[in-house]
């Protein structure tokens, strides 16, 4: 049952009114994004106004709007990049199931170098690969439309919806709602989070100065609950 159990992530700290607030997010986005690529498109049904991957990519984006995978850069970049990689392996390389696993596999290569790591853009890719005939004949215009038009209005969308509702997005990181200093000052530098990440020996998706705010906050908290322990009767 223990083996069972570590299929089951962690359950994530977060509020109902917080998941209400990302359903709505998430609602108003493709929501938008659909209204303004078929504005875009003029009702052409050769084309499809919004592709399989923006759902995916919504979640991010006003789910986890924290998270580096979700950040402007990430979803513009990671999309434009896989699409292109997508056409040109579709091009390419005759076998479909060749170009798609390359094409995923080399999207996330680039994305890699380029810093823009976006999960959903591996879909991106294999949609530019299996997409069907209307998708192949486009050629590199499925780039521009509709990958790059749907990513740019999602990330406007998000970047409204977010901000609007008191959410950081691009991402910066700040103090909790009740900050807890530390009383006693640790120092912690950059190059210990960065050893301690290395040693750690897997990717996590949470950025340096959001850990060493974390740590802060934790030290804070242990330190006054030490300190309150001492006068307990």
């Amino acid at each position: 049952m223990n083996w069972l159990r570590s299929f089951l992530p962690e359950q994530v700290p977060t509020t109902y009114a917080e998941r209400l607030r990302a359903s709505v997010g998430a609602f108003l986005g493709i929501a938008v994004t659909g209204i303004l690529s078929t504005a875009w498109y003029g009702h052409s049904s050769a084309a499809p106004l919004l592709i399989a991957p923006m759902g995916a990519s919504a979640v991010l984006l006003f789910g986890v709007p924290a998270s580096l995978l979700a950040q402007p850069w990430s979803i513009l970049g990671g999309n434009l990049v896989a699409a292109l990689v997508g056409v040109t392996a579709a091009r390419e390389i005759g076998s479909p199931l060749a170009a798609a696993a390359a094409a995923v596999a080399g999207a996330f290569a680039v994305m890699s170098l380029l810093r823009c790591i976006h999960p959903p853009s591996g879909a991106v890719a294999l949609t530019a690969v299996l997409g069907g005939t209307h998708v192949t004949a486009a050629g590199y215009s499925f780039v521009l439309l509709p990958v790059l038009v749907n990513s740019a209005v999602l990330v406007v969308a998000a970047l409204a919806y977010n901000n609007l509702t008191r959410r950081s997005y691009p991402h910066r990181p700040h103090a909790p709602i009740h900050p807890h200093p530390p009383i006693s000052r640790l120092r912690l530098t950059s190059e210990d989070i960065e050893d301690a990440l290395t040693d750690y020996g897997e990717a996590l998706d949470i950025s340096r100065d959001d850990l060493h705010k974390l740590f802060h906050e934790l030290l804070g908290r242990a330190q006054r609950r030490a300190i309150a322990e001492l006068f307990e009767p």
